[in-house]
Parts: C-alpha cells; structure tokens; sequence
C-alpha cells in the first residue's frame, strides 16, 4: 500500500472549502425525520461502514459488483460515494483505464472501464492514511452503470465529476451543479 503524505499544495487545496459540515447554510434544504441532509455530512470526509445494507452495481444486464459489506464515504455538500471490496468485484469486464485522478482527501485513483462503459469508476490506489481503510477498494459511476443501494436504483450526483449515489432519502442541494465548486 502506497501512503500519501500531504503537501502544502493539498493543504492548501483542502483550505479552500467553505463549509464543513459544521452548520448548515440558510439556503440548505432541512430533512424531514427520514431525510438525510448533505450539509449535515464533514469535511473533511468520513468513510462508513455500510454494513447490512445490499450494494450492487449493473450494466448490459450483467452484475458487475455485489456487497454487504461496503462502505461509504460522506463529505458536506455531497452525495455518497459506495466503495466495494474488491474481493465483491464480480466482472472480468473491468479494466483500467492508465488514467489516473488525485482527490485532495482520499488520494490517487486509478480510472476503470466496464465492458463498453467508459470511465465508469476508479479504484484507489495511493491513499492519505486517513483513507487507508479504502486501499484498493472501487468505486462506480451511476450515470454510467445502474447502481443499486438495497432495492433503489440511485441518480447521480449533478455535475459528472463526482460519484456520489443520489438516493431518494437525501436532501441538498447538492455539489455538482455550476457555481458549487467551492462548497
């Protein structure tokens, strides 16, 4: 396992947020008692152990990956983002991309395609130690696959860079959208 080790670049990246989770803004839609609010989640991210709850993800058809024991990663102002052991990937249609993306929290990560879908998720390959848990853990797109949290397929977090599953407990708004980058 590769190791991060923050530089003054990344500090200064994760600095720049506004909000933390600490309190709401007046422009945050309040959850009714079986809602979850975005803004309720911190910065910077927790990662969940999603236990007890069933994750799957489809394409063409086909099942790509299937948990019970994944985990979730929550971050103020986004949806969550599923990761699923990588013992629970099912497809030999995976395959990564040799594209590579760095997330200022959780670290590198390493672009995968799913048969004809193309960058529908990534992998994480270099961590920060806070993210260690999630070494080599995956992670899928639902604009590009269907994903599935127990029974309910999920939407996507707005914007297309983002991951995050959009179930119908959450509220927002939620960070994607233009004019959100620095949530």
């Amino acid at each position: 396992m590769r190791i991060l080790i923050a530089t003054d670049d990344v500090e200064r990246s994760r600095a720049k947020w506004r909000y933390r989770g600490q309190e709401r803004p007046p422009f945050a839609i309040k959850p009714e008692a079986h809602q979850l609010s975005v803004w309720d989640f911190p910065r910077p991210p927790r990662i969940e152990n999603f236990d007890g709850h069933h994750l799957r993800v489809e394409f063409g058809g086909q099942i790509i990956a299937r948990t019970s024991q994944g985990r979730r990663v929550l971050e103020t102002a986004g949806a969550p983002t599923y990761y699923f052991p990588p013992e629970d990937i099912i497809s030999k249609a995976i395959e990564r991309t040799g594209n590579s993306f760095h997330c200022e929290w959780k670290g590198i990560s390493d672009e995968v395609s799913v048969a004809t879908a193309k960058h529908a998720g990534w992998v994480l390959e270099s961590v920060y130690q806070e993210f260690s848990k999630l070494y080599g853990w995956y992670a899928f797109y639902p604009h590009k696959l269907n994903c599935f949290v127990d029974d309910e397929q999920v939407g996507a977090q707005p914007g297309g860079y983002y991951g995050g599953w959009v179930t119908r407990d959450l509220v927002g708004p939620i960070k994607g959208e233009p004019g959100t980058e620095n949530w």
